[in-house]
């Protein structure tokens, strides 16, 4: 016993030192981790919504599975250069969503103007 106890009032600080270093460092590498996928999401949705108005605005002749094409295109090359990888089914959700959101606020524009005797211009 007094071996142990010996060894532990010799040692027990590098011990306690080490395993409290291996814990940060565990908990430091799950957090980086968290934090990178909670960016990334981030950066896809402000890609996706940046892509989604500039084929809006630049391809305006095209039909709308050919703007869907250029969307795609310039989203996947975007992320590509930042380093994120994306899905399908992923960059589908997020096109339809800007595509939902912009929908609505043109609809709301709309029936403001209505409201207020405006007449605008549809596309």
């Amino acid at each position: 016993m007094k071996v142990v106890l010996d060894f532990l009032a010799q040692y027990g600080y590098i011990l306690a030192y080490t395993a409290l270093t291996a814990i940060a460092g565990v908990l430091g590498a799950g957090m980086k981790k968290l934090y990178d996928r909670m960016t990334a999401d981030d950066t896809k949705r402000k890609v996706v919504e940046t892509c989604v108005k500039a084929v809006e605005q630049m391809y305006q002749d095209l039909s709308g599975s050919e703007k869907l094409e250029k969307a795609k295109e310039n989203i996947i090359t975007m992320l590509d250069i930042k380093g994120i990888a994306i899905s399908e089914i992923e960059m589908d959700m997020l096109i339809e969503a800007c595509v939902a959101e912009f929908n609505l606020t043109f609809l709301q524009k709309a029936k403001e103007d209505k409201r207020n005797g405006n007449v605008s211009e549809t596309r």
